[in-house]
């Protein structure tokens, strides 16, 4: 998988979102809203090819969860992201 060009992470309040910016995103009209560790795990694979394994293994390095649930909220993260269309497979 690979993050969308033209699509960017800005702090809003407590959280972050993703917008798009640039003509090739002119048509997307919408923020997707991100919480604190799927702001982290957006910023750590920005630029890079990755995949849900990767996205699991960042979780279990920064937060103190077990790995089922680590590999479970990655998977639905990603599911999500390819989902709205800011990250093609």
């Amino acid at each position: 998988m690979k993050q969308i060009e033209g699509f960017k992470l800005r702090p809003l309040g407590g959280e972050f979102i993703v917008t798009g910016e640039g003509p090739s995103q002119v048509n997307f009209n919408k923020m997707i809203s991100l919480n604190e560790s799927a702001a982290y795990l957006w910023k750590a694979v920005q630029d890079k090819e990755f995949t849900v394994e990767d996205l699991t293994r960042l979780l279990l390095d920064e937060y103190d969860v077990d790995e089922a649930t680590a590999a479970k909220d990655a998977k639905a993260l990603a599911e999500k992201w390819i989902e709205v269309g800011i990250v093609a497979e």
